[in-house]
């Protein structure tokens, strides 16, 4: 992983870490149902742009140098790895 993309992602999960302390917060104090779950909805879309990020930075520094290497195998298996990750993310 580039050392910009790592930073920010620490970034952003620090970001998330504090958000879902503030769920339990808002569990723990009984608040509005709807209100938790907005904030649930939050904390989806926040790990989904650190997930949009790593996967990025995965398809233009791993699967590039696997196709840049020329080796078969290891394209195959880069390639076989991101669609079952996509398959998943999906579910």
């Amino acid at each position: 992983m580039r050392k910009d993309i790592k930073t920010s992602c620490q970034k952003r999960l620090s970001r998330i870490e504090g958000q879902v302390r503030g769920l339990a917060k808002m569990v723990e104090d009984e608040r509005y149902c709807i209100d938790i779950v907005t904030q649930i909805s939050a904390v989806r879309a926040a790990l989904r742009r650190v997930e949009e990020e790593v996967l990025k930075d995965h398809v233009s520094h791993c699967v590039e140098h696997a196709i840049a290497s020329g080796d078969k195998t290891d394209q195959r298996k880069k390639i076989a790895e991101l669609m079952d990750v996509i398959g998943r993310a999906d579910r």
